[in-house]
This record gives C-alpha cells, sequence and structure tokens, in this order.
C-alpha cells in the first residue's frame, strides 16, 4: 500500500514526463494540463491504495486512456460542429444536396485517413501490444518505464529495486526481442 506521502512524490515527479507526452500528443497546452490533472486524480481515487511499485505502470495506462478520450470526445464534437455548421449555410435548399458531403477533413488528421489506413495502423498497434504482453514481466517492466513513460535509467532502477545494469539489459533485450519479432512478421519499424 502506498502512502499519501508516496502517493504525493510519485505525482509530483511524473508530473512534468506526463505533460510533455499529453503535449505532443494533443498539441494543445490546456488539453495536455486538464488530460494529466485527470489522470493524476483517477490514479488517486481509484488506486491510491496500491503498492508504491505499481504506480508508474497504473498511471502511464490511466494516462494513455485519458488520451483515448479525449480524441473520441473531439471526434464527436468536431463532426457535430462540422455538421450544424454545413447545414446552415443555406446550401440544403440545392435539389442535389448530398449529407455526405458536408463531413470534410483536414488533411493529415485521423478522420482523412482512409478506412484501410485506420485498420493497418490499429491491427500494427494490437500486434505490439500482444508482443510487448509476451516479453518476461522484468524487460516489459522496464521496457515500459523507459520508453512508454519516458523514466530516464536511475529513475527506473529505483523504481524497479535493481542496477542500472539491469535497467539497460532488460531493456536491450527487450527491444531486440521485439524487433526479431515484429521483423518476422513483416512490421517494420
Amino acid at each position: 500500500m502506498a502512502t499519501d506521502k508516496e502517493l504525493a512524490s510519485f505525482l509530483e515527479n511524473v508530473e512534468r514526463r506526463a505533460f510533455k507526452h499529453a503535449l505532443y500528443t494533443v498539441r494543445n497546452e490546456e488539453s495536455a494540463l486538464d488530460i494529466v490533472q485527470d489522470s493524476m486524480i483517477k490514479l488517486s481515487e481509484k488506486y491510491g491504495d496500491k503498492p508504491a511499485a505499481e504506480l508508474p505502470l497504473l498511471f502511464q495506462r490511466i494516462l494513455q486512456n485519458t488520451i483515448l478520450d479525449f480524441f473520441r470526445r473531439e471526434k464527436v464534437r468536431n463532426n457535430w460542429v462540422s455538421l450544424f455548421s454545413n447545414m446552415s449555410s443555406g446550401n440544403n435548399d440545392d435539389d442535389n444536396f448530398d449529407m455526405l458531403e458536408i463531413f470534410s477533413s483536414e488533411e493529415g488528421t485521423e478522420a482523412s485517413e482512409s478506412t484501410q489506413d485506420k485498420l493497418e495502423r490499429e491491427q500494427v498497434l494490437n500486434i505490439i501490444d500482444q508482443e510487448i504482453q509476451k516479453l518476461p514481466a522484468r524487460q516489459r517492466e522496464a521496457f515500459l518505464m523507459r520508453y512508454w513513460e519516458d523514466m530516464d535509467v536511475a529513475e527506473t532502477a529505483i523504481a524497479m529495486g535493481c542496477s542500472e545494469g539491469s535497467v539497460k539489459t532488460h531493456c536491450s533485450r527487450a527491444t531486440h526481442v521485439l524487433a526479431a519479432t515484429l521483423k518476422a512478421k513483416g512490421i517494420i519499424l
């Protein structure tokens, strides 16, 4: 069980990295701050009673889910705004009006991706996730802390309760196994 002090210390240490991660993903400072704050609140309320060693992975999963929720809400909001703004322009008096024409997407956004691109991206991410889950526990833990949570070697070593050399070894083995497995499946990163 993490004490209140351990939880507060963890949140203080992870705040800046989580903000950078969220900002990089959503590209909006206010939204990134909201995402990090929501993630911290969820961790505190729902998982504050977990051991301190489990907090980094729990927080990372909560942060990822909160970011996904943000994108889902944005997609719905953008569709409705687009729908109402195009319908109010007076174009619907035309006999050749086609409702599907009003759903135009900005270039480079997820909404402008073809269905095939979305499916391929989702399949690749699922394969990567499955392969990460197959890693031995210590390799998976080191890999996720270093590359998903962007912790440095020293922080990861402290969180895992091992030496920095062990962290480097676990990460190296994990990346080699993942690279070989994904290459064998035809996924070149």
